[in-house]
């Protein structure tokens, strides 16, 4: 039987960092959608944040992502965040928005370039001390579109060195972690395509690597859930970046085109230990249909539906199932957990956690959409531009 007083301390704990992109605008490949009431700076973005904290009880921390939330004083940055009531969390990089990594970054066949990107890293390794932050997230849009544009090989070499200079100047409590995605916008080859090549840069850096497993940056039909598994027994999950995608890197909220398949990666979380230990639960989205701050609560309540249903998987009877090998009952007791309708649940651990059992209804009553709507004219929204 399951122990309810266990799940519900699990869940209280868990945490899930937003990120500050998502409170700014954004679109497709052809059209940014301006939204009133965005964010017009970081300090703004962390406002909004805040409310998502307020509601949910469990997104105290903020990505940032440099430059598009570069600030001169990183120190009273945190201390906005901290007056707000949540902390900056990880430090994002970019190394893909800018004229000169057009044939690449760290991966560049020219010196001069691949220097300038390691530069930017090593910012975001400052911006983190002066942040508190524990860990720098990389992704790395390098690749080549066509047989013969680039040698394969040194390209991983010249990664291999980057990342290995990033790598030392990690202070302590710090840690790097290494995101994949399988293409786009390199469409021949990516330099990091998969979680077997992250995996390998970050057995050879040493435990202060770990992969980045965005949910969105997967072939179809890849098993998400066996790759969790096999980078938690390896002690290498770092982080997830969760989303979700019917097509391809599609950016839409967690859980909403596949709800069974976060499921089944939270109960692996779950089964290997990844609730007790360091991996890092980020949202990686783009909203850009719908209004931010409520698609952001929704989405922290996904995880949280996903996570009750995977904590109410009875494994004792899972592992006798299996042990006898019996197919049925084993695939019956995944099926009872993730049919169950935990929202009563999360209401009650809500209300013990002294929020309202309705974070969506609660944040729509509380009127911050109409007061940002109102005070955030003039100025230049956040987004990411198009």
């Amino acid at each position: 039987m399951t122990d309810l007083a266990a799940v519900k301390a699990a869940l209280k704990t868990q945490a899930v960092e937003t990120p500050s992109w998502a409170y700014g605008n954004s679109g497709t490949r052809f059209k940014v959608f301006a939204q009133e009431g965005v964010p017009r700076n970081p300090q703004e973005k962390l406002d909004d944040a805040a409310k998502v904290h307020e509601f949910t009880g469990v997104a105290p921390t903020v990505a940032l992502h440099i430059p598009w939330d570069k600030v001169e004083d990183y120190s009273a940055l945190a201390k906005h965040a901290e007056d707000r009531g949540v902390k900056l969390g990880t430090i994002n990089s970019n190394t893909f928005q800018d004229d000169a990594y057009k044939l690449g970054s760290v991966c560049h066949p020219e010196a001069a370039v691949r220097r300038k990107a390691v530069d930017h890293l090593l910012e975001c390794v400052d911006v983190m001390d002066a942040t508190g932050s524990a860990d720098l997230k990389l992704w790395f849009a390098d690749g080549t579109n066509y047989p013969g544009q680039d040698d394969i090989r040194a390209r991983q070499d010249r990664l291999s060195e980057a990342l290995a200079e990033v790598y030392g100047r990690l202070g302590d409590g710090q840690r790097m972690l290494l995101e994949y995605k399988f293409f786009e916008p390199a469409f021949y080859t990516t330099d990091v395509p998969d979680w077997g090549t992250a995996y390998a840069h970050c057995l050879k850096l040493g435990p202060k690597a770990q992969v980045v497993v965005d949910t969105g940056h997967h072939a179809p039909g890849t098993n998400i859930e066996f790759i969790v598994a096999t980078l938690l027994r390896e002690g290498k999950l770092g982080g997830f970046d969760f989303n979700s995608r019917f097509y391809a890197d599609d950016d839409l909220m967690v859980g909403s085109a596949d709800p069974f398949q976060l499921f089944r990666i939270m109960y692996e979380v779950v089964r290997g230990g990844g609730l007790d230990a360091e991996v890092a639960f980020m949202l990686d989205q783009c909203h850009n249909i719908e209004a931010k701050i409520p698609a952001i609560i929704r989405s922290v309540m996904n995880v949280q539906e996903a996570t009750a249903k995977a904590l109410l998987v009875d494994r004792s009877a899972l592992s006798a199932a299996q042990a006898a090998g019996d197919v049925l009952e084993a695939n019956s007791v995944l099926m009872d957990a993730y049919n169950t309708d935990v929202r009563p649940l999360l209401r009650e651990v809500r209300e013990e956690m002294g929020l309202d059992p309705e974070p969506l209804k609660a944040y729509r009553a509380c009127g911050w959409a109409e007061k940002i709507v109102a005070e955030r004219v003039g100025g230049e929204q956040a987004g990411w531009g198009a």
